[in-house]
């Protein structure tokens, strides 16, 4: 009718159009259809389009899709899941391993492949923005907290049954003088400093800090394992209150991947596992989602600080002109995402410290060393400087950790935890002039022969891992656990306050003492006193108990304060001059 009305237009047919008219027409309108229908295979890929136009994909019950990280294989052998605490059969009894292992698998690591290359290079370009969100307050899992329990080695709570015997009741003694500083820095907590990130004894207030994104109680949460393990019963509940009523995730600031995941989640994760209380396991999973941003970046590699708002990224601005990630820090998250992905059900934690793995193991490394510099976009050493310290330190610690956590099947992570001690102690070990084993600093090739406290842990780690060394390695692993344990003492037994600097260095003829007053501080660090705790445990001299009843006189002495523990700016001065900071790793880690 339309064609009727338009001048020139003077039907000859039924159809109202002569010929070369109705040719003309069609060809307009099969031009039109192929540009329509056209236009569908050359705009941008959009699920909304996928979900008009293509049918769609169906899953088994229970799968879920999940977003695959660029570039990893998709049929590499995967870990076992997370087992922190494998049961030791009773002589004449099966492996109750071996039973429980098929059930855990069933509900550990599942997937489904993308449907092609568009799909897999989309997902892993979003993978944060399509992480699984559970409704609020509730998140299902198929894990199963009343086997896990049964599967302990130990139980969690008790000491040992034979109290009559003289060193057992020193022992009892000491046990309950700890477990008053720790009643102690909780009360005065909870009293000047309720909610806030941590407490500060002189001046009786809260400290909030810049690098939790405006989350609060960083104390509160760092705490909870061990006001549960030290049978603080009360304090416990009060800190798990203020978790279940004022622990609130809305926030919009600027985080540290790394502060925010070893002190909120690592704890979170703690208190789960030792309590099976729902909370704990659903809060750490929503927050290890919000983390998920920091990982889009060209290779995978997180930058350091995340946006809790924006959802934005970037490196610490000190990190090699801001362009750096830090190993302590990406390689310090394996351990914690394995098991958000266990208690959720959600692959994309594990994915990308599966990533991360594959990235480090990838990379040429100088001499078989890690640098501690990054770059997530080139993925290349930003500068050749190795540390065992601080940048550096608990990469190594999650290595063989993942290792013993995996139930010893993680075999990716037992290779690179040797072979990168072995490359530590070829060109980083050294003995002093006075017979000190101590692990230097590399800067390409040149050594820096300082110590920093923080490589204090590597004695308890060394120690940890001489089981599974190769047989003729292990005697030397003990000793050199011992050796290195030794020279963090002498650093504390060489200052005047009986604590140990910062950093510690051996030149000039000076040996295990810090050579300037801006290392000479203690911020009631634990690395010290942790390789104690493993030395103790492994071989059972009496020596390391005595070293750390020292630590416990020398931080009522000089870091007790009226109102909480303090940091202390000079060890080598006997007027303590607080820093006015009591740590949450004090509590955390410290006092354990």
């Amino acid at each position: 009718m339309l064609m009727r009305k338009v001048p020139g237009f003077v039907p000859a047919s039924p159809w109202g159009l002569r010929l070369p008219q109705k040719f003309l027409f069609l060809l307009f309108l099969s031009g039109l259809v192929t540009l329509c229908f056209g236009a569908l295979f050359l705009l941008p890929n959009s699920s909304r389009l996928k979900r008009l136009f293509l049918a769609p994909r169906t899953q088994q019950p229970g799968l879920e899709a999940v977003a695959q990280v660029a570039g990893h294989p998709l049929t590499r052998e995967q870990e076992s899941p997370p087992n922190p605490a494998p049961a030791a059969p009773a002589p004449g009894e099966d492996d109750p391993r071996s039973q429980a292992s098929p059930r855990r698998r069933k509900g550990w690591l599942r997937r489904t492949r993308p449907t092609g290359p568009r799909e897999e290079a989309t997902a892993a370009r979003g993978s944060s923005a399509t992480a699984l969100r559970p409704q609020e307050g509730s998140i299902s899992s198929s894990f199963d907290f009343n086997a896990f329990r049964s599967r302990l080695r130990h139980p969690v709570l008790g000491t040992r049954a034979d109290k009559s015997k003289e060193p057992q009741s020193l022992v009892q003694s000491q046990r309950e003088k700890i477990k008053e500083m720790m009643q102690f820095a909780w009360q005065s907590y909870k009293r000047y400093a309720m909610g806030k990130n941590e407490l500060r004894p002189l001046t009786r207030d809260g400290y909030e800090g810049n690098m939790f994104g405006g989350l609060s109680g960083a104390t509160v949460i760092d705490s909870l394992d061990t006001l549960y393990l030290m049978e603080l019963k009360e304090e416990f509940q009060e800190a798990k209150a203020w978790v279940e009523e004022s622990f609130h995730l809305n926030v919009s600031g600027e985080a540290s991947l790394f502060e925010v995941n070893i002190r909120y989640i690592g704890g979170l994760l703690s208190a789960f596992y030792l309590t099976g209380e729902e909370v704990f396991r659903i809060k750490a999973i929503k927050l290890g989602e919000k983390l998920l941003p920091a990982f889009d970046t060209p290779t995978g590699i997180p930058k350091g600080v995340v946006n809790f708002k924006s959802g934005s990224n970037r490196s610490w601005g000190w990190a090699v002109a801001g362009g750096s990630s830090i190993l302590a820090e990406f390689g310090s998250l394996h351990l914690e995402f394995l098991h958000l992905t266990q208690l959720s059900g959600n692959q994309v934690f594990a994915e990308k410290v599966r990533n991360i793995r594959k990235v480090l193991r990838d990379i040429d490394k100088p001499f078989g060393l890690y640098p501690n510099f990054l770059s997530p976009v080139s993925g290349n050493w930003m500068q050749h400087h190795v540390s065992v310290g601080g940048l550096g330190d608990s990469f190594y610690e999650y290595l063989i950790k993942s290792w013993l956590m995996s139930a010893k099947t993680d075999m990716e992570a037992k290779d690179m935890y040797y072979e990168a001690l072995e490359a530590i102690e070829t060109h980083l070990l050294n003995v002093s002039p006075g017979g000190l084993t101590y692990i230097a600093e590399w800067r390409g090739g040149i050594l820096d022969h300082k110590m920093g406290h923080l490589a204090c842990f590597s004695g308890g780690m060394i120690a940890l891992g001489a089981e599974d060394a190769k047989e003729e390695k292990r005697a030397h692993y003990r000793e050199l656990a011992a050796q290195i344990t030794k020279t963090c003492h002498e650093s504390y037994a060489r200052s005047d306050t009986k604590l140990g600097p910062e950093a510690f260095w051996f030149n000039s003829g000076r040996e295990a003492v810090a050579t300037q007053t801006s290392e000479s501080y203690y911020i009631l660090r634990p690395e010290v006193v942790e390789s104690y705790m493993y030395l103790w445990r492994q071989t059972h001299d009496p020596a390391y108990r005595e070293w750390g009843w020292e630590v416990v006189m020398a931080l009522e002495k000089y870091c007790r304060t009226e109102a909480g523990f303090s940091g202390i700016q000079d060890v080598y001065s006997k007027v303590p001059d607080h820093d006015n900071k009591q740590q949450t790793f004090f509590l955390a880690e410290t006092l354990k």
